[in-house]
């Protein structure tokens, strides 16, 4: 079906070439997704819906991860579905990488990745690599360098400071009532302010995942990025990616980057 779904989206868009460049990628790229791999990758599914003006849906694309409750976008479903689950695993690895400095059992981990087709595959491959790359102490030093310095890091991690220049500020009361309403606690041990990029990447995994709960529905989920993610994360990961500190840090910043501008497309295809 993700085969013949995508001809038609190819004839609507008036060819293989003018497709590609409505995607960012080479024409051999779609022409390998019409007879070799005989689907589209997961990143391009919501923009060729979009370009075709809906008349291709997600489910036509891609049904083994977009099945028909979801391509209706209405997000009340309870199940949570495979796309979902890696959209909340990449949330999940941007806050364990945020959070700490990795160890060396996380940078194994890390370094074992496989990235895929596209820029978001590419920064995967390239953080990949970084970390088969990196040691532990090299990545607590940088970790800290970034983050933490003898007076400040280079970077400050926290929605309040990156939207208003200041800590504890309008940001940070708005997340706090936000939280108690979706019954979120702040975590066990923590002493940063909850609006740190790590803590908001563990909330909207687990609001995808159902941690609080029964999984939030796509409405629900877009509510929350788009009140405490969406106005600086995106700028955030873009400063990572070019500190002057950022050796390992520079592909998770493009990782995030690339992974915040996904998000945000697939949720103003709700409105």
């Amino acid at each position: 079906m993700g085969g013949n779904a995508l001809v038609t989206a190819v004839s609507i868009i008036g060819g293989q070439a003018q497709l590609a460049r409505l995607l960012g990628v080479s024409q051999p790229n779609v022409w390998h997704w019409l007879h070799k791999a005989e689907r589209v990758p997961a990143e391009y599914v919501l923009k060729i819906e979009q370009a075709t003006g809906g008349k291709v849906s997600r489910h036509d694309l891609r049904p083994d991860i977009y099945p028909p409750a979801a391509s209706s976008g209405a997000g009340t479903s309870a199940t949570v579905t495979e796309e979902d689950r890696v959209r909340a695993d990449c949330y999940r690895l941007l806050g364990r990488l945020l959070a700490a400095p990795p160890s060396r059992e996380i940078l194994d981990a890390v370094g074992r990745m496989l990235g895929g087709p596209g820029d978001f595959g590419a920064a995967i491959d390239a953080l990949a690599a970084a970390a088969r790359a990196t040691d532990a102490d090299a990545a607590e030093r940088e970790y800290n360098d970034l983050f933490i310095g003898l007076a400040r890091g280079e970077l400050m991690p926290f929605a309040s400071y990156y939207r208003t220049g200041f800590l504890y500020d309008k940001p940070l009361s708005a997340l706090r009532a936000d939280m108690e309403r979706l019954d979120i606690a702040q975590a066990e041990g923590a002493s940063d302010p909850e609006d740190h990029i790590a803590a908001l990447a563990e909330m909207m995994a687990g609001l995808i995942m159902g941690a609080f709960g029964a999984p939030a529905p796509l409405a629900q989920q877009k509510q929350f990025f788009d009140a405490h993610l969406a106005p600086w994360a995106g700028r955030f990961f873009a400063d990572l990616e070019r500190a002057e500190a950022a050796r390992f840090y520079k592909p998770v910043g493009a990782a995030g980057r690339l992974f915040v501008s996904i998000e945000t497309e697939g949720f103003a295809l709700m409105a």
